[in-house]
């Protein structure tokens, strides 16, 4: 005997179904202790601007809990990261210039 299927008006519900959910990394980039970063800071063409933005919000914010590059360059790898797939490719190439470009602007290149 073949199993039948349950249409979608008897499927149990989930418990989260109907909850708006949360989206932990927009929470971080929010709301995190590392950076107050300056808006759209990731959409710019020039990585040499991101690199300077990223240096100034990092050198500003009193709430970081490491050095500034360190939390410049984390902040950069997480957008990259949580970006993912959906990043397009051109701009995925102007934020792995603006690594390079953040090293330069703190000496450590």
């Amino acid at each position: 005997m073949a199993a039948r299927k349950i249409s979608a008006a008897r499927r149990p519900k989930s418990p989260r179904r109907g909850t708006p959910r949360k989206r932990w990394s927009q929470e971080v980039t929010g709301h995190s202790d590392a950076l107050d970063l300056e808006r759209s800071v990731f959409t710019l063409k020039d990585p040499r601007r991101i690199a300077l933005s990223l240096k100034r919000s990092a050198e500003a914010s009193k709430r970081r809990k490491s050095e500034p590059y360190r939390s410049a360059m984390s902040m950069l790898v997480f957008y990259i990261n949580r970006a993912g797939k959906g990043l397009p490719k051109r701009q995925a190439a102007v934020l792995e210039k603006a690594k390079d470009e953040l090293r330069k602007v703190f000496g450590r290149a």
